[in-house]
């Protein structure tokens, strides 16, 4: 027989943003329910496990949290991101074939800085799970696949300077939709061009136009990528009843992308439309990844006449899979053009709302440009609003840095600590496993076990 499917469930009853918020304690009840009623944890093809803390460390390995880890988390965005590090570890050990992760809080608006909850995230479970994987079980290669309505800015931010991570997100238009991101020519930086993807796509997308983009352009760029995980971060607020979006992705396609798609591990994002969407498409995912029937998995409401893509919407699709094509297959002349001859520094400027918490954040980001290695990275930020006022250098070693970055980036920290031009200091290195934090003020420092 065939391994399971691992489950974690973790509805996260005790955590909301307030009684009335979308993302709140009750959204994945039906879900539950649905679960329950379809008896499907009785099935041999499926597992479940219980979800545990991740670890501080486990977070700092992804995230600089300002001031500190304990300070931007609660213990449900642990439990949130541990049950994803539960069927990491299930996955790499053997037990399942494949795992689903339906916990909440959700992530992929957190990005590597964190001063806040912005887009209902604080922490980002997918990028810690794949952080996790890599530094654990040295994983190398890894494809996250973003099925949520809103373009995944935090996962994009995190992994955009890393050419050993695929990201490709496919979303509303930004330019009708949170977070205003996710564009095009949204693709990678200079030492990792081409290794995100982002598929803007037109309000009123169906099924016909998710499908198109996944055999057209998506499982081609993952089988030439070649990773050796697949990951999918599972939002659901593309569905046709969610209250926060525009789309009409029914749960036969979600769950027939995940057929296609075939991922390794998959994480809940988002989906609002509590009663009508959720139970549906979450359990046509779990049937699709456990290699069962999911032909009856049809929505009460669903009306395929009503749902029937416009062929206008369809022409438009088309012609954005056209020219990610052809940006894809000249990615690497793409990206000579990112940096000027003898260039040793990248740096880009970014302004950042958090608009959960009302933080405003601006920072300076410094790539080393090396020809070994996809180069160390400093991020020094300055954030202010809603009673947070910090500035902080954060400096990440990457875990593929040469002995040179790695050189050139402590002595940078080491500057950094004498000056104390700063509230906090950060030392995020990935090539030992370890992380450090200097308190400017007090002049401590400490490790973030």
């Amino acid at each position: 027989m065939n391994k399971p499917t691992g489950l974690v469930f973790f509805p996260a009853f005790d955590w909301a943003i307030s009684p009335t918020h979308p993302e709140r304690e009750e959204r994945l009840l039906y879900t539950r329910d649905q679960i329950f009623e379809e008896g499907i944890l009785d099935l041999p093809e499926i597992v479940e496990y219980k979800p545990r803390l991740a670890t501080v460390r486990d977070v700092a390995r992804i995230h600089t949290c300002v001031p500190t880890v304990a300070k931007q988390t609660t213990e449900a965005h642990l439990v949130a991101a541990g049950g994803a590090l539960v069927l990491a570890d299930a996955l790499m050990k053997g037990e399942i074939r494949n795992g689903f992760a339906l916990v909440r809080p959700p992530g992929h608006h957190a990005m590597r800085m964190v001063h806040g909850n912005r887009g209902f995230c604080n922490i980002n479970n997918e990028a810690i799970m794949v952080q996790y994987l890599r530094q654990k079980y040295g994983v190398k290669r890894i494809a996250i696949v973003d099925t949520d309505v809103h373009h995944g800015d935090g996962t994009q931010e995190i992994f955009w300077h890393d050419p050993d991570v695929l990201f490709i997100s496919f979303h509303q238009d930004g330019r009708t939709l949170y977070p205003g991101t996710g564009f095009i020519n949204e693709m990678g930086g200079p030492r990792a061009y081409g290794s995100t993807i982002n598929i803007p796509l037109p309000p009123e997308t169906g099924d016909d136009g998710l499908l198109y983009v996944l055999d057209n352009l998506i499982l081609p760029i993952i089988r030439e990528f070649q990773p050796d995980l697949i990951v999918n971060s599972a939002g659901q607020d593309n569905h046709y009843t969610d209250p926060l979006a525009n789309m009409q992705i029914t749960a036969q396609g979600y769950a027939l992308l995940n057929k296609l798609l075939k991922p390794h591990l998959a994480v809940l994002e988002g989906g609002y439309a509590v009663e009508s969407a959720l139970p549906y498409v979450n359990l046509g995912i779990i049937l699709a990844m456990a290699g069962l029937d999911f032909s009856h998995v049809v929505e009460p409401d669903n009306d395929p006449d009503r749902l029937e893509q416009k062929l206008e919407i369809t022409e438009y699709i088309s012609n954005v899979v056209n020219r990610l094509q052809a940006d894809w297959r000249n990615r690497e002349k793409l990206a000579d053009r990112q940096l000027s001859p003898g260039q040793e520094f990248y740096e880009r400027n970014k302004s950042i709302f958090y608009d959960t918490d009302y933080i405003q954040e601006e920072q300076l980001e410094r790539l080393r440009i090396c020809d070994h290695c996809p180069g160390y990275f400093s991020i020094e930020t300055k954030a202010g609003g809603n009673g947070a006022k910090n500035s902080a250098l954060a400096i990440t070693v990457p875990i593929q840095a040469c002995e040179r970055c790695q050189r050139e980036a402590h002595q940078l920290y080491r500057e950094a600590k004498a000056r104390r031009e700063v509230d906090y200091i950060y030392l995020q290195e990935n090539v030992d496993d370890l992380y450090q934090v200097f308190d400017c003020h007090k002049g401590i420092e400490s490790i973030q076990e």
